[in-house]
């Protein structure tokens, strides 16, 4: 491998935009570390990215885990010397009312979604400032940015990762790191129908959801290596971005409207515990 070649680590990256992210950095000449829980799909992905030359390794790995977590982006640039780009990808979806919600399932959401990132981005943003270049891209939704009803803890852990990397989007300028975060909406990957659902039947939320025009994971790993090259503080897709400024900021009666729709579609597909 060439001496100067660029590395990525990509949590979650055994499947959707993930696995997209880790086919678009590879496309763009950058080594892949491909990381996930899911061993299988991960090693398949590997040999797919490795069939025209040394791109990509898979390496297993569980977020929730911080030692573990410590020990690989170490390990990583140890042996590379250099970390050009950290992806915090991994993440899980749930349905569910806050009524519903139990304290463990909190607990598994906010350890993924939330703890995984602080994880990855703590380890990765220290190794960056010691080399004094490097980009932290964590994928939050377009749920960070406005309210989700009856998703209220997913919509919790992604507005804590909104804050977190806009936030630290300045912070880290000064040490010629970048940071950004990526905020996506509709996009045609298994975390729809991976999600959790609790006391909701989620084939019912799952129809509602794919009636949406849905953006394929190639369609955004593109947008957001355009988004990196631009160095944004948010990824959002650009036409829903700015739908979502008017939808939530010039015409409240609209976004309220809305609001009350998702309410009533999900209770619909209330089952009881």
């Amino acid at each position: 491998m060439q001496a100067n070649r660029k590395i990525a680590i990509v949590t979650g990256g055994a499947s959707g935009i993930g696995k997209a992210i880790c086919q678009e950095l590879v496309i763009n000449d950058i080594y892949v570390i491909i990381t996930d829980i899911n061993e299988s799909e991960g090693k398949i992905l590997e040999a797919e990215l490795n069939k025209e030359g040394n791109n990509s390794r898979f390496m297993y790995l569980d977020v929730r885990e911080y030692q573990h977590v410590e020990q690989l982006i170490q390990n990583s640039y140890k042996e590379f010397g250099r970390l050009d780009y950290l992806f915090n990808n991994a993440g899980i979806a749930m349905y569910g009312e806050l009524f519903d919600m139990s304290m463990d399932a909190w607990q598994e959401i906010m350890d993924i979604n939330v703890w995984g990132v602080i994880h990855g981005t703590q380890v990765g943003y220290k190794i960056m400032k010691e080399q004094g270049f490097g980009y932290i891209v964590n994928t939050a939704s377009a749920a960070g940015l406005g309210p989700s009803p009856i998703s209220s803890a997913y919509s919790t852990t992604k507005h804590a990762i909104v804050g977190l990397t806009t936030s630290l989007h300045y912070e880290a300028k000064e040490f010629g790191i970048h940071v950004s975060a990526l905020c996506p909406t509709f996009v045609d990957t298994p975390i729809f129908d991976k999600a959790k659902a609790i006391n909701i039947n989620k084939n019912i939320i799952v129809e509602q959801l794919k009636k949406q025009k849905m953006m394929t994971p190639q369609q955004l790993a593109k947008i957001t290596l355009k988004g990196v090259h631009k160095n944004k503080s948010i990824i959002c897709p650009m036409p829903l971005r700015r739908t979502m400024n008017v939808v939530f900021e010039i015409v409240p009666p609209l976004h309220q409207k809305l609001m009350r729709m998702v309410c009533n579609v999900s209770r619909k597909a209330r089952v009881e515990g």
